[in-house]
């Protein structure tokens, strides 16, 4: 399994009056992610039904890569936005391929 992927979903919730600010916030992480080291994937899904609900769908060539990312200026400081924006805690998810 040395050579697995990391697969991640993020959930994160807007608050109703903020989805517009979150959207574009969120938006702005897309260009910068995708140039790291170690990203495969990166995509953000806005959901139909529910327009408070963000998913990010991830793929990293490993938890090192995962675990840059997390700690890169434009996360940081998203996440430092972030906060009055959200309704709860995003909720971060790693998945591996099913053995």
């Amino acid at each position: 399994m040395s050579n697995a992927t990391v697969k991640v979903v993020a959930r994160i919730t807007a608050r109703p009056d903020q989805v517009r600010e979150l959207q574009a916030l969120l938006h702005c992480l897309l260009e910068p992610t995708r140039k790291e080291p170690g990203c495969i994937h990166y995509q953000l899904l806005w959901n139909r039904a529910d327009p408070t609900d963000f998913t990010f769908v991830e793929e990293w060539a490993d938890d090192a890569a995962l675990d840059a990312h997390l700690l890169t200026p434009h996360v940081q400081n998203a996440l430092a936005q972030a906060q009055s924006l959200l309704a709860t805690a995003p909720d971060i998810r790693r998945y591996s391929d099913s053995i």
